[in-house]
């Protein structure tokens, strides 16, 4: 195997961020480890806990509560690489590295991961115990309900606590600069940022992070969700491609084919602020719906948590309000650009940044729409439109629409809600591949407002075949090939490796 000339041993190379570097040849080896690492991380900080809930003396295990980390040394010699790679590569010699956390949710992606950068580099990659403490709320979602008062307060200064210092997304903001000998990240994430979002996850969706599928489609409204459970409740019962349905609370309906889960889980007395549903496949690949309610406040919450689950595509299936006399209610909108009025992502993404349409899912929607649809040629140019879709964070921007109007207008937008350009936004800020389908619930600038009786007849006659939709993109997307979706246009040119 190549290495740089004079390159610095692995201990040296990581020195201050990481201990006890092995080197690995074989994924499945380096996988164990960080597993192991983890495990004996976990066990620590359990034993130290319930030190403290027996009222026991503190000992030194909370500090043994570890990260695991992974590394690899890249020399000059080993970056020739295919070009039109775009993940499980680095294009620069160095020395790389990031922690790693909760290998039971992310093991088959670090798998893959791990086995493209040595595969493409022909170098091992490394792994050892962090420098960095695995922060105790970060191990146990329930330490708060199991301890007293007096019990928290010395948790707080017996355990190492959440840094904020330690958690940001400067990495996939292309903000990040390393200083001096400090390794190059593999990953856009540090661990402590994926366990922040873990636990963002499980409290705003009420399940929990190890169900969620590599498909998220994310609507606005609560109907999709019952469409989506009766979709997933039959599949379950009588197909063989879905091993599971689960619903907010963990309430898991198994199919007994594919499954050998029991039916378990009880469900909350109150849904969650974004409840999930996933419909999950034995390869993770399966289909989670968020319904995230309205507005890009929730929009952004939660894709700033789905993102660390390196999803493979990220659809929105929601309502807007239609801004062109030939637009009809129940029509749809397929969006190929979007006007950022949100405002809610311009610290991170300035408005200045294009968000680009990604072509493979702007081909499987409108593929998806002819198939569920049975549309073709005029027939469905009438009924589907391609074009601008502007997000706004005003509920009411019909009441500011005489000044809104010229920009709109100028702007070729066909259509307005609060939710999609936040979304796109997001998934081009963190490299997930994204799309919009619209449907039109109103049209106010044409006089028709969103009165309760004909938006419940739009609802009864579009929701389920919207759905539908989805779902039939998300097949297409699968069939033709995932790899193709993590394409380069969503990547920059100080790229980390890991997709």
């Amino acid at each position: 195997m190549a290495t740089m000339d004079c390159a610095p041993t692995p201990a040296a190379a990581w020195a201050g961020y990481a201990a006890d570097m092995i080197a690995f040849t074989d994924a499945d080896a380096a996988v164990h480890r960080i597993e192991e690492i983890y495990a004996t991380s976990v066990a620590a900080a359990r034993g130290e806990f319930d030190r403290l809930l027996s009222g026991s003396p503190p000992t030194s295990a909370a500090m043994e509560c570890r990260y695991p980390y992974l590394g690899m040394i890249v020399g000059t010699g080993d970056i020739e690489v295919d070009p039109r790679l775009s993940y499980g590569v680095v294009f620069d010699p160095g020395i790389y590295g990031t922690t790693l956390t909760r290998p039971d949710v992310f093991a088959r992606y670090y798998r893959e991961q791990i086995a493209l950068l040595i595969a493409h580099h022909k170098v091992p990659v490394h792994v050892g115990i962090s420098e960095r403490l695995i922060p105790l709320p970060f191990v146990f979602d329930d330490v708060e309900s199991e301890a007293s008062e007096a019990q928290l307060r010395e948790m707080a200064v017996r355990f190492p606590m959440p840094d904020l210092k330690q958690i940001d997304d400067s990495i996939a903001n292309g903000t990040f600069r390393g200083a001096g000998s400090m390794p190059k990240p593999l990953s856009l994430f540090t661990a402590e940022r994926v366990d922040f979002a873990l636990a963002r996850l499980a409290h705003y969706t009420a399940t929990a992070p190890d169900h969620f599928q590599g498909f998220v489609l994310l609507t606005n409204y609560s109907r999709y969700v019952e469409e989506f459970r009766d979709f997933a409740l039959a599949a379950v019962s009588e197909g063989d491609e879905y091993a599971m349905f689960v619903e907010p609370g963990d309430v898991i309906t198994p199919n007994p084919r594919l499954s050998g889960e029991e039916a378990s889980g009880t469900q909350p007395l109150h849904l969650p602020q974004m409840p999930a549903y996933h419909l999950t496949r034995q390869d993770g690949n399966g289909i989670t719906l968020i319904n995230i309610g309205i507005g890009p406040s929730n929009a952004k919450t939660i894709s700033d948590s789905l993102a660390v689950l390196r999803s493979h595509t990220w659809i929105m299936l929601g309502h807007c309000a239609g801004l062109r006399r030939t637009q009809a209610l129940g029509d749809y909108v397929l969006s190929h650009a979007y006007l950022r009025d949100d405002h809610v992502l311009d610290a991170d993404l300035p408005p200045w940044i294009p968000v680009p349409p990604i072509a493979e899912i702007q081909i499987a929607l409108q593929r998806a729409v002819e198939s569920v649809t049975g549309l073709t040629g005029a027939e469905l140019k009438s009924r589907l439109r391609v074009g601008t879709v502007a997000t706004t964070d005003n509920r009411n921007w019909e009441l500011r629409y005489p000044e809104l109007a010229e920009r709109l207008n100028q702007t070729r937008a066909i259509a307005v809600d609060m939710e999609s350009a936040t979304l796109a936004a997001n998934g081009f800020r963190f490299r997930v591949p994204y799309g919009t389908l619209l449907c039109v619930s109103d049209l106010p600038a044409h006089g028709v407002l969103k009165a309760r009786g004909v938006a419940n007849t739009m609802y009864r006659q579009r929701i389920g075949q919207h759905l539908r939709i989805g779902i039939e993109a998300v097949r297409l997307l699968r069939a033709q090939g995932i790899a193709q979706l993590h394409s380069r246009k969503l990547r920059s040119f100080d790229e980390p490796g890991f997709r």
